[in-house]
């Protein structure tokens, strides 16, 4: 068996990485994303990057710190709220960026990832999203054609591995890591805990070890709060 694991973030990434790359990047905020990882891609320099993920992390963590180092050329994301940088650099021309709807974003994905080239939705339809992309009428309703998406290589963030690279994702962290993981010519995946050979439930697995080539337990995980929202504590 190809051994899988790797002692750090650097080891699973060494001879992956190339300037003019294209990387998808798990994660739906700052919610399981792959921090390890991505501080390992902005230590090695790599440029010219062009980054599929939901969106680019906030100013100072997650991806936003690849924005930071101005290793990143294009984002291709659904949301971009939450970083004052990303908008800086757009709007400066700096940056260029392919907006999706989030499902049409997810769904591209995952048809790239099951070998589908393209596929049709009602989603964006009359909208700038539509605009120099093949329409066509199904059953009386116009239809976008959309592109599945592939890269490079794919950067995931999992709960749980074993060391064949079967996966399982904790709840919401879950988000666009397992289609990310199939949609790589290579697929790096950090875990927070790696068990042994048999011991994960295989109905619960979500990823199946195939699609792994590298695994690497973070070191250290800070996952950070993106907005922290309270209320007043009610008085009775």
């Amino acid at each position: 068996m190809v051994d899988k694991v790797k002692k750090d973030a650097v080891e699973a990434l060494a001879g992956l990485l190339f300037d003019g790359m294209t990387i998808m990047a798990g994660g739906f905020g700052l919610c399981g994303i792959p921090e390890n990882l991505i501080a390992a891609i902005r230590e090695a320099g790599t440029k010219d990057l062009t980054v599929i993920s939901n969106n680019c992390g906030v100013d100072g963590f997650g991806l936003g710190i690849l924005l930071e180092n101005r290793q990143i050329k294009k984002m291709v994301s659904s949301y971009v709220g939450e970083n004052k940088l990303f908008e800086q650099l757009y709007l400066s021309g700096e940056l260029e960026l392919e907006f999706n709807p989030q499902g049409t974003l997810a769904e591209r994905i995952r048809a790239g990832g099951a070998g589908i080239p393209a596929f049709f939705t009602r989603t964006g339809y009359g909208t700038l999203v539509a605009e120099g992309k093949e329409t066509r009428a199904f059953d009386g309703e116009m239809y976008v054609m959309e592109r599945g998406l592939t890269a490079d290589l794919s950067i995931v963030k999992a709960w749980k591995a074993d060391a064949e690279g079967n996966l399982i994702y904790r709840k919401t962290a879950r988000n666009f890591n397992p289609m990310m993981a199939t949609a790589g010519k290579k697929t790096v995946v950090e875990v927070e805990e790696l068990v042994a050979i048999g011991e994960l439930d295989k109905d619960a697995i979500h990823t199946p070890g195939i699609y792994v080539d590298h695994i690497v337990k973070g070191a250290k995980f800070e996952k950070r709060i993106e907005r922290v929202t309270t209320r007043q504590k009610e008085t009775a």
